[in-house]
């Protein structure tokens, strides 16, 4: 068992961390043991206790948790995209959120990480031609979740949605690497128009509660939008928006906001 343990710590730190805090919490928690043991412990790899969490979350009774299952592992088993970006989302909400003190909570607990990792199967279904599939995962995760995350939008890693009540992100939205979102955001359009007619969001970009970005519009890396904003035309690289319609009211003061999740409009401190 040892000689097992420090492979899995070697080769994959973050599973090998929330395994072990599973276990310290069977033992401070003996009645989350059975949960526990189902969601994570039984699981060899953090790609099977991720099908397993998701299809659980998701079955209905017009859907199994069986056939969920084999979808999820079919995505995860052909795509190993998928459960690298499952790692960096852990680490960004373990790093940004300060509700979140293990790795393990993410997994077992946030719904944002969960729809964002439900979203993650729904595309790549999307992208196999199996939209139907795609579509039920989008509407199971919208019903359970309160997150509507269309399946061809493009999520990149490191995404951390917190609380994640009210989220919308359309069909052709972009959300680059490193992206904070909190709760009540939407990347939408503007109208009944057609094709690409969504947000595209850069790396490192902190979107405050409640904002909207509308219409297919590109913000730059490292920018910050303020909370309660509407904004409705292109906002350049480490510059600050706020108000309605949201104007750039300065600098971002560091090239990745998301990470100090500063929301003050004084400017940030990036070295966290």
């Amino acid at each position: 068992m040892p000689e097992t343990r420090a492979r899995i710590a070697e080769f994959d730190p973050v599973w090998d961390r929330i395994t072990r805090e599973a276990e310290d919490a069977v033992a401070a928690e003996p009645l989350l043991g059975g949960m526990v043991h189902v969601s994570v412990l039984h699981h060899a790899t953090i790609e099977g206790a991720l099908a397993f969490r998701i299809s659980m979350k998701l079955s209905n009774g017009e859907m199994s948790e069986q056939i969920l299952r084999e979808i999820c592992d079919e995505a995860y088993s052909s795509d190993p995209s998928l459960a690298r970006a499952a790692r960096a989302d852990i680490r960004a909400t373990f790093e940004r959120d300060p509700a979140c003190h293990r790795f393990l909570q993410p997994l077992l607990y946030f719904k944002g990480f969960q729809a964002v990792q439900s979203q993650r199967v729904a595309h790549w279904l999307w992208g196999q031609g199996r939209k139907d599939l795609a579509f039920f995962f989008q509407m199971r995760a919208s019903e359970l979740f309160g997150v509507d995350i269309h399946p061809a939008a493009k999520i990149g890693q490191g995404i951390m949605i917190d609380h994640a009540h009210s989220i919308v992100i359309g069909e052709t939205a972009v959300v680059g690497n490193d992206v904070s979102i909190l709760h009540s955001v939407t990347l939408g359009g503007t109208g009944k128009e057609d094709e690409d007619r969504h947000p595209k969001i850069g790396d490192g970009v902190l979107i405050g509660a409640g904002a909207k970005v509308l219409g297919n519009i590109r913000i730059g890396n490292g920018s910050r939008i303020a909370a309660g904003s509407v904004v409705l035309e292109e906002v350049p690289p480490c510059k600050t928006v706020a108000g309605v319609p949201a104007k750039i009211v300065g600098d971002a003061g560091c090239d990745q906001p998301s990470r100090s999740m500063d929301q003050k409009l004084t400017g940030c401190n990036c070295s966290s």
